[in-house]
């Protein structure tokens, strides 16, 4: 008899990534489609993605209420005072189901910004694994002395998630 053929199962990181890119199709946002998947012992503990707080008007029905500033070396940026980030979301999500997540592992559709970064440090998050890269020069200073690993995940076909 035949043996047949063995299917490829997608490592733990792309399966985990797989599922963060799923989470973010419920992004309310209108720029960015963000997804966070908060794990530990390859177990869920939460998922968040970006988009207002609950029970408050989305961007998708009401608009962005975009502002910009502007970071230390004069580059602008632009963010919405209306939404929320996908790795806030999940973090919320765990303190709401009392899920403790110091040394667990997060995993987002695309690098932190700053300020999400400095959150994950704070809440001992041990490893950052994330699909594309975003203003990664904005939070290099940080990687520097944070204890936080970032992990990029290739798909199969060599890119980013």
């Amino acid at each position: 008899m035949a043996e047949k053929p063995r299917m490829e199962r997608p490592s733990w990181d792309q399966y985990f990534m797989t599922i963060t890119r799923q989470v973010a199709e419920r992004s309310t946002c209108l720029r960015a489609k963000v997804g966070a998947v908060i794990v530990r012992d390859r177990s869920i503990l939460a998922t968040g993605y970006n988009g207002a707080p609950a029970g408050l008007p989305h961007c998708l029905d009401a608009g962005c209420l975009i502002y910009e500033s502007r970071t230390p070396d004069g580059e602008i940026e632009q963010n919405c005072y209306r939404t929320i980030h996908a790795e806030i979301n999940a973090i919320t999500q765990a303190a709401r189901n009392g899920s403790a997540i110091r040394d667990a592992d997060i995993y987002v559709t695309h690098t932190p910004c700053i300020h999400c970064l400095k959150v994950l440090i704070n809440t001992g998050i041990a490893r950052v694994y994330y699909g594309k890269p975003y203003k990664l020069h904005t939070i290099s200073e940080l990687l520097k002395y944070a204890q936080i690993k970032l992990i990029e995940v290739r798909t199969e076909d060599g890119d980013g998630v």
